[in-house]
């Protein structure tokens, strides 16, 4: 990790799907910074390493459903009550059906609805929810989006659609954002080391690396700080991108 500042000290940030991998190493990230975070996973043995051993005082988990409206209402007052408006929202939850992955002719729209519902609808719901406080305040909106959705990779049609559409949902909104100092922009990971890749086999890994031009498996801490970066003010005229963070797989 680089040298760490405290450049987020006040700020409240809010992060969905935080209990692995790249969004338990972003939480991590912020809160080393300074900032005061809270965070939402269904899963909630896992907070506690997660979050690391910084103050209490800074922290904030809900266990919960992010595909739940409802669930996010209550996340998003929550973490108001407990550190005041969101300035850093990082749109994270995710999941391909990589579990159901199938040729597209043989699909079924049960996992494709379960796809959009958990990698777009739940970016879309939780930026709904702080942009009205934005729009007075300024603030940082991180979605994640993946390089799937530029390389389109076969068997997941359904993810890479809802990939590319947080790209386009990040451009739209970064239009109509911009005028109140409000970003958004998306990052878009390739090969990083999480649960889902520790289930691949060696020779699935060692094809990932051979088709990666920088020829390794990045860490969740290299795309915690790239969203760092973006939610900083040394961002401040960067909005409407996205930022593959994928070895070179692809370049655009």
């Amino acid at each position: 990790m680089t040298a760490i500042t405290q450049r987020f000290l006040g700020k409240t940030v809010a992060i969905t799907g935080a209990a692995h991998g790249i969004g338990a190493a972003t939480a991590r990230r912020f809160l080393a910074e300074g900032a005061s975070v809270a965070v939402i996973d269904r899963e909630a043995d896992d907070f506690a390493e997660a979050l690391g051993a910084f103050p209490p005082q800074r922290q904030f988990s809900l266990v919960g459903d992010c595909t739940d409206a409802a669930v996010l209402a209550e996340f998003h007052a929550r973490t108001i009550a407990a550190f005041g408006p969101v300035d850093i929202l990082f749109n994270n939850v995710g999941q391909s059906g990589r579990e159901r992955a199938t040729q597209f002719h043989e699909s079924e729209e049960e996992v494709w609805r379960f796809v959009l519902e958990v990698s777009l609808f739940t970016a879309m719901r939780m930026s709904r929810l702080v942009a009205p406080a934005m729009r007075e305040r300024g603030g940082r909106i991180i979605n994640m989006s993946s390089d799937a959705a530029l390389v389109g990779d076969a068997g997941l049609a359904d993810y890479a659609a809802a990939k590319m559409g947080i790209i386009g949902f990040t451009r739209s909104l970064a239009r109509e954002l911009a005028p109140h100092r409000v970003t958004v922009n998306a990052v878009a990971p390739g090969a990083i080391r999480t649960r889902a890749h520790d289930r691949l086999t060696p020779a699935v890994i060692e094809r990932i690396k051979a088709t990666t031009p920088a020829g390794f498996i990045a860490e969740p801490e290299d795309v915690a700080g790239c969203v760092a970066f973006l939610a900083s003010d040394d961002a401040r005229y960067v909005t409407g991108q996205t930022l593959l963070i994928d070895g070179g797989r692809w370049m655009i």
